[in-house]
């Protein structure tokens, strides 16, 4: 497997810039998540990528080769927007789409069997796809990524509108995927998922990568979260605290405490011990929606 490597894409509309000097590597074998508000730029790249829009400039290569119209055929793509037929039935199409990517009628029968049967679908082959709930529309858009055995994954919101069943049943696919050495990207509003599943984090913002890394060095670095419990304490008493960047006081002694990176916790202790019995000190990396707030703000 090679990898996907997105230089310097920019975008506009008019005056409207969709992407500003956008870069990003996915590798072989790497779960890479795509995170950012609506309209950030999400959607635009993928779709650049998959030759859906025009680029104003920049480059996307595949193996370190530009991406043609063979190499596409070699992706599993699945929109935001489903692409199904809503009057063929579910088995019709995915063998048509297998075929589209240039699988003989017998091996896009028998791989559509493996991925209806994997992905929970095997009794709705022969339903149509408007007769299917939202859910089980997505396992079909999902299957019909899969069904070519993809040597890259682009998915866009693939966990949009599944019930936690499904989502685990597509968690396990893509781990799979990953573990064949499938370089996968995908965005998502679902940052516990994503914190969850992806081996690294890409956050945009106004068509700019704000942040890349792991999802362990983007908590680390972002600072560091504290729930303090010293009920004798005076609300406001960690207020000036050298490295502190926000309090939050309950009405039951609990303090909950974002401080910077690098700041010394033991400093903020031996402060609420000097107020009183300290009955809880936790420490704690910020989750991933945190993060991406501050990153986004």
């Amino acid at each position: 497997m090679t990898e996907l490597a997105l230089r310097n894409l920019r975008k506009t509309y008019g005056e409207i810039v969709a992407l500003n000097d956008l870069s990003l590597t996915v590798k072989p074998g790497e779960i890479y998540g795509f995170v950012g508000s609506n309209g950030a730029g999400k959607s635009t790249a993928m779709r650049i990528t998959m030759g859906l829009l025009a680029k104003d400039s920049g480059t996307i290569k595949f193996g370190g080769k530009p991406i043609d119209f063979e190499t596409r055929r070699t992706i599993g793509y699945m929109p935001e927007e489903r692409g199904l037929y809503p009057k063929e039935t579910v088995a019709e199409q995915l063998i048509y789409l297998g075929q589209l990517h240039g699988m003989s009628k017998d091996a896009a029968t028998e791989a559509m069997r493996n991925w209806t049967e994997k992905l929970s679908l095997a009794d709705r082959r022969d339903s149509k796809v408007q007769d299917l709930s939202l859910g089980n529309q997505q396992r079909v858009q999902l299957s019909a990524a899969l069904i070519h055995t993809p040597q890259l994954l682009i998915l866009d919101e693939p966990f949009s509108g599944l019930d936690p069943v499904a989502v685990d049943i597509m968690v396990a696919v893509l781990r799979e995927e990953a573990d064949r050495g499938v370089p996968i990207i995908f965005s998502s509003h679902q940052l516990d998922l994503v914190q969850r599943l992806c081996d690294r984090v890409g956050i945009i913002a106004h068509g700019e990568m704000r942040a890349e890394d792991t999802v362990y060095n983007l908590r680390s670095t972002s600072g560091r979260a504290l729930t303090v419990t010293c009920p004798t304490a005076p609300r406001g008493w960690a207020d000036q605290l050298a490295g502190v960047l926000a309090t939050k006081y309950d009405s039951n002694g609990v303090t909950r405490i974002q401080v910077d990176a690098d700041v010394d916790t033991q400093t903020i202790l031996h402060a609420a011990l000097s107020h009183g019995p300290v009955k809880q000190f936790t420490p704690r990396l910020p989750d991933l929606t945190e993060l991406f707030r501050e990153v986004v703000s």
